[in-house]
């Protein structure tokens, strides 16, 4: 028979949260920031392709840090559950706080039966009809979640990120200055320039027609801004 050694329960519960912390601490950092006519998710990504910013639903954003293949599962479980409900209910049925529950529950299930944990944190933002009515989520890969306000950060140097973002952040920034804030933020954490084309930006912006309000923001746009 296979000798298994006993571990006590705390003492597991702890390894996991460290194996997890130490992937994700390893990733770049994701920003969310409200501005005046919705919501920036900004990070620094070289990649063009493998985003870590998306669209869930017609309101609805998805960020994700730490391990691409396991953020990018939740981004797509997100969706299909995104549509199954919007398609058996409807589209105002859909909303960031449910997305939000379903994710932390998958992902405290993850950490407490697996053997590995997700390596992830991820945020699920909605943008309201009105400044007041915005909404964003923090969830943590053993699935506790947080209702953010204002700016939030996630991680990389995420403690050192939100504390400087609390220090600059004021209510009502237009999109320019959000996206020069987040930058300033990024690069001073990080100790180095950040050049435009490593920044991944995207927007949900209650002021575009039609139902969906996320966009992306173009390398042009972004290097303008900072210019």
């Amino acid at each position: 028979m296979a000798f298994m050694p006993y571990v006590p329960p705390e003492q597991l519960m702890k390894d996991r949260s460290e194996y997890a912390q130490k992937g994700i601490a390893r990733g770049k950092s994701v920003v969310g920031i409200e501005y005046a006519d919705g919501i920036l998710f900004l990070a620094e990504n070289p990649s063009a392709t493998l985003h870590k910013i998306s669209e869930i639903y017609d309101r609805i954003a998805f960020a994700g840090v730490g391990k691409y293949s396991e953020f990018e599962d939740l981004r797509i479980a997100g969706i299909r559950l995104a549509d199954l409900r919007g398609y058996a209910y409807g589209r105002e049925d859909v909303t960031a706080r449910d997305l939000a529950n379903a994710y932390s529950q998958s992902l405290s299930t993850i950490f407490t039966q697996q053997m590995k944990p997700y390596e992830v944190e991820i945020l699920v933002g909605e943008v309201g009809e009105e400044p007041g009515g915005n909404e964003i989520y923090r969830v943590k890969f053993d699935g506790s979640i947080t209702d953010e306000h204002g700016s939030v950060a996630m991680g990389g140097k995420a403690d050192a990120l939100t504390a400087r973002l609390k220090e600059v952040y004021a209510e009502g920034w237009d999109l320019p200055t959000a996206v020069r804030e987040a930058v300033r933020a990024l690069s001073a954490v990080e100790e180095r320039e950040i050049p435009p084309r490593d920044i991944e930006a995207a927007v949900l912006d209650r002021t575009l027609r039609g139902r969906r309000k996320f966009r992306r923001l173009t390398d042009q746009e972004i290097a303008s801004i900072l210019s």
